[in-house]
């Protein structure tokens, strides 16, 4: 023990000549695995990517990988477009943020002043609830609550916040952390009230021309050409869906950019709110936005998966960490086939964007191998752990089906005729569901969502499993659907049991009405 703490001691006291790598040489790295990346799943999951990387203010690397559609030859590049969906976030506070440097409102003001009507599920929260609250997920609902109410739906953002005070709290206010798309729709409509115009008039205007994002768009409904197609593997097998209508959820989701815009967003982030000379936000909001306004809890697993990581803290429209000893801000974005992470590492005055056109983990492992270079953090296969976590996770999922095919009750019959569990299933929180015989099926229509339309397939007693129609975007797995009688032997509630990770049927409370 004695010999091995002296060498310790002279391998502590010698010089060790480690080669650092110079950007060139780590921009060649990141440029190799994004093509390894892409070559690992284009056949499972993947389609195509762009990355933009950012150093010293200058964009020293933009490229595109893979394909724009499936089917077709053509690459994406640095100027073809992706929704961002989750990453518009983060427009919507730089907006609020001139608003403060124009002293039109403040940070501390109740919401109700620009949004007299908005109610949340207490008077006290409605009162005391500002519009940092909105921007920084901590009101007290659910990660994720009421997201059925913009997803896929024609509801208005006026139509969805209507809503909000139907949904129920899952913690004390300010207390915890839980993720919220409808509160920075709140957020978009306090923009609009301050400023006198549409959100994205206001973007567009206050952000995207004066940095030249001339290609960057607040809808689906306008894109111009170049624009990537989304693709997962709902239906059994990769395949391109339709771009995703989100106007409903603008402030929070609606964004369509690429990685040549976006390089121009992260170089304004970097140098403190200026671009070329102009001040688009002041220094001071800039700095505010990247502040952590609420913890959250690291788990032991990830800890130990990542040991260098201690803090991470909800920021305005973004996320802040440590990371091998700097601080990372980032946010990520997802909508069906569109995956997306902006990264800035202040520090090391870098930062980066990827962007995404399937559902693969491909957009993760780029995030974490970019990070990783330009932080000089040990070497770390992250593609390679993320082929060995899928694997595990069919597997378990593949478990779970068995369980539930052994629980199956076989040879049993629904206690009514089909006919008579045809209806209208209301939720005072999201609207209506309608049941209905149709050749001999029954058939399921989330009316506020004109794509959600699924067939029921008899699973055993009154339980039906759901078979989602191809117009459905998400990759759901297997759910089902099973209807409560009364004591008089009619259809009283549809309970829907359809696991994922993003939207809660569980919230839904459907009672029949007709």
């Amino acid at each position: 023990m004695r010999k091995f703490n002296a060498l310790a001691l002279i391998l502590l006291i010698l010089p060790i000549f480690v080669a650092a790598q110079t950007l060139d040489e780590k921009l060649k790295e990141i440029d190799a695995y994004a093509t390894t990346v892409i070559d690992t799943w284009k056949d499972k999951s993947g389609a195509g990517m762009a990355i933009a990387v950012i150093k010293d203010a200058k964009v020293v690397l933009q490229k595109g990988y893979g394909i724009r559609e499936l089917g077709k030859p053509e690459a994406p590049d640095q100027n073809t477009l992706f929704a961002i969906a989750s990453n518009s976030k983060a427009f919507t506070t730089a907006s609020l943020a001139i608003l403060v440097d124009e002293k039109k409102l403040s940070w501390d003001d109740k919401v109700s002043k620009y949004l007299p009507d908005f109610q949340m599920y207490d008077p006290w929260v409605t009162s005391e609830l500002t519009i940092r609250d909105l921007v920084t997920h901590r009101v007290g609902l659910d990660t994720f609550s009421g997201d059925l109410l913009w997803y896929e739906t024609t509801y208005s953002a006026d139509e969805i916040l209507k809503r909000v005070r139907f949904l129920p709290k899952v913690s004390s206010f300010r207390t915890r952390y839980g993720y919220q798309n409808l509160m920075f729709i709140a957020a978009g409509k306090v923009v609009e009230k301050a400023s006198g115009k549409g959100w994205c008039e206001f973007v567009t205007e206050r952000i995207l021309t004066p940095l030249g994002m001339t290609r960057t768009t607040c809808s689906i409904k306008n894109l111009p050409d170049n624009a990537a197609w989304p693709h997962n593997e709902s239906g059994g097998k990769l395949r391109k869906l339709n771009r995703g209508n989100v106007d409903g959820a603008y402030a929070a989701a609606a964004l369509n950019s690429s990685v040549a815009d976006l390089s121009k967003w992260v170089r304004t982030q970097l140098a403190g709110g200026k671009f070329e000379g102009k001040q688009i936000f002041s220094e001071a909001q800039a700095w505010g936005m990247h502040q952590p306004f609420l913890a959250q809890q690291i788990s032991e697993p990830a800890f130990k998966n990542n040991p260098t990581r201690h803090f991470t803290g909800v920021a305005s429209g973004w996320f802040v960490y440590d990371y091998q000893g700097v601080k990372v801000i980032n946010h990520s974005g997802g909508l069906d086939g569109m995956l997306s992470y902006t990264v800035l590492i202040p520090e090391k005055n870098a930062g980066f964007v990827i962007l995404t056109n399937s559902e693969s983990p491909s957009f993760i492992v780029m995030m974490n191998k970019i990070r990783d270079v330009l932080v000089d953090a040990p070497k770390r296969d992250w593609n390679a752990e993320a082929v060995a976590q899928i694997a595990a996770g069919k597997k378990n999922t593949d478990d779970e089906t068995k369980k539930v095919d052994d629980a199956r009750v076989r040879d049993t019959k629904p206690s009514l005729a089909l006919m008579n569990y045809a209806g209208i299933y209301s939720d005072k929180m999201y609207g209506d569901v309608a049941i209905a015989e149709e050749n001999g099926k029954l058939v399921m229509r989330f009316l506020p969502s004109p794509n959600f339309v699924a067939e029921l397939e008899h699973w055993h007693y009154d339980t039906w499993q759901i078979k989602w129609r191809q117009s459905v975007a998400y990759n759901f797995p297997r759910g089902f659907v099973t209807f409560t009688l009364d004591k008089n032997g009619k259809t009283e509630q549809l309970k829907v049991d359809q696991p994922n990770n993003d939207f809660w049927f569980y919230e839904l409370d459907l009672k029949r009405t007709k």
